[in-house]
């Protein structure tokens, strides 16, 4: 009797809605072809981890999935696999497992070699990785290696290259709209300058969709620095013209002042990022002495991406994991699923690493006033890319 097709299913980076329903329906159409299907626990970090030879440790690595293990994640938000930002290409010094360290190693370490020994012990033969751009980046690695793989985009940056959409970027729109509504509340019953920190290293377009949508006085993206004298004007008139006099402004945590850098701490994760925030605090800080008004300052941070997906995200989330397991059962292999115009289709998995996805600045944000700017929408997607 042959052996059953085996795939793995991950998740990496940071979390957001819909990949417990994108996992599901992977476990789901798996067993109804027939295969089996190998869940991967911290995303990377579990191959990273594997020993080989050793059932009882392995156990916090990988776990098998059945209809019976994934029937109520759907129910929940973020990743019953749970995940981690391990890049096994650079391994530092202090993440490098134990049974792999060696005295002459030269940090960091590239442990593709042992991730594939890993794949082969578990008689994995494709893997559906679902991650942003620093996830998949490694999974274009191991294209490289012709290991069989169909990604699948989330980030609720929204900034994965090749796809109109990425899991997670619905929710965490509705989330932001959501509590920038509701902050009017204390905002406006103390007439303050409300300033209000989203998300968004590098892609502003959470932001500026969420600004868009909420209405906001004025908005600041990762793409465009701003002069924080010319902005504190701008709410101080924006305040005094509003009868309830409060006005609202986001910013995203990539966001910087003109002639300033990104503001970042702490030590860099396995992909270079170190942790953003700060700037928010810091500019509300200097508008508070530039306007003379008190200024309350809110960063909405992991709230962004709290809690079950809303509708859209189970849908697309749905939608790319029934697509790519489409693509294994009919034998492709080193594409990603994707939206482009509004349609499902695949790209190559390698434009993961060949280009960059940021807000069209020139159509959608006016970079005179710090707002966004939609016009013009006829024939675009319902996202505006």
């Amino acid at each position: 009797m042959p052996r059953k097709q085996k795939i793995g299913v991950l998740t990496g980076g940071g979390d957001v809605p819909g990949l417990n329903p994108c996992m599901k329906q992977v476990v789901l159409r798996a067993w109804e072809a027939g295969w089996e299907a190998i869940g991967i626990k911290r995303g990377w970090g579990g191959l990273a981890e594997y020993r080989i030879g050793d059932p009882e440790w392995n156990r916090h690595c990988v776990q098998p999935l059945t209809p019976g293990d994934v029937r109520t994640i759907d129910r929940t938000g973020g990743t019953f696999l749970h995940t981690s930002r391990t890049n096994p290409q650079k391994v530092r010094e202090k993440d490098m497992p134990e049974h792999l360290k060696k005295p002459d190693l030269k940090y960091p370490v590239d442990i593709t070699d042992q991730v594939l020994k890993n794949l082969e012990d578990l008689g994995i033969d494709a893997l559906i990785p679902i991650g942003g751009d620093d996830t998949l980046s490694y999974a274009a690695r191991l294209n490289q290696e012709r290991f069989p793989q169909i990604a699948i985009p989330k980030t609720m940056d929204n900034d994965v290259f090749g796809t109109d959409y990425c899991i997670g970027f619905g929710t965490a729109v509705s989330r932001s709209v959501e509590y920038l509504t509701q902050l009017r509340t204390p905002v406006g019953s103390h007439e303050r300058i409300g300033l209000i920190e989203l998300f968004g290293r590098n892609s502003g377009e959470t932001s500026l969709i969420s600004s868009y949508l909420a209405g906001v006085d004025r908005a600041l993206i990762s793409e465009v620095p701003f002069n924080v004298e010319t902005l504190a004007e701008m709410l101080k008139r924006d305040k005094q013209n509003n009868p309830s006099n409060y006005v609202i402004c986001t910013i995203s945590e990539g966001a910087t002042i003109e002639g300033g850098d990104i503001v970042e701490s702490g030590e860099e994760d396995a992909y270079g990022h170190k942790k953003l925030g700060g700037v928010g605090m810091h500019t509300a800080e200097v508008l508070k002495k530039y306007t003379g008004e008190d200024v309350t300052y809110q960063a909405l941070g992991y709230l962004m991406r709290c809690g079950a997906p809303d509708a859209l995200d189970r849908m697309v989330a749905m939608n790319f994991a029934n697509l790519a397991m489409d693509m294994l059962l009919h034998g492709a292999s080193g594409v990603m699923v994707a939206l482009q115009e509004g349609k499902y289709t695949t790209v190559g998995l390698n434009a993961v690493i060949e280009g960059v996805k940021r807000v069209d600045v020139d159509r959608f944000y006016d970079k005179l006033e710090y707002r966004p700017r939609v016009r013009g929408v006829q024939g675009l997607p319902m996202f505006l890319r």
